[in-house]
């Protein structure tokens, strides 16, 4: 499984939102320039973050965006679902009928675990965390 481009550029606007200052709104085009995505693209990216109220957005002179949580109170697996949806590991795990096997099938239970174990390392990396080792990998690059 892989995330897409969009799932991996929101988490990264996401990070970047969260290493301004608290309440700050940042405009579209400083997000553009940092994260060297397109104005199209980060508006198709931030439009499940803001549905699943993640990002908030401001319109008119000065709008721009800023997160509508705390970073602590967001996670991987928040970001991943606002832009993939329920996290599935298989189809036979996203609806029962799809696999007349489920009964006897030996790897039914290896998907159903190996998701759950995903779900679970998602959840405990909040957005808040994903900051802070960001700044210790600069800090140990630069030598401080």
């Amino acid at each position: 499984m892989v995330i897409t481009r969009a799932t991996e550029y929101a988490i990264r606007t996401v990070i970047f939102l969260a290493q301004q200052p608290k309440d700050e709104i940042v405009l579209k085009k400083d997000i553009c320039r940092t994260q060297d995505v397109t104005p199209a693209f980060l508006t198709k990216i931030l439009q499940p973050l803001i549905k699943n109220g993640i990002v908030s957005s401001q319109r008119g002179v000065g709008g721009g965006f800023l997160l509508a949580k705390d970073p602590d109170q967001i996670t991987l697996l928040d970001i991943l679902q606002a832009e993939e949806g329920p996290l599935k590991l298989n189809h036979c795990l996203v609806d029962n009928d799809s696999c007349q096997r489920e009964e006897h099938c030996s790897a039914h239970e290896v998907w159903s675990e190996v998701q759950s174990e995903m779900v679970k390392v998602l959840k405990r990396y909040s957005v808040a965390e994903l900051v802070l080792r960001e700044k210790q990998k600069l800090s140990s690059i630069s030598g401080g």
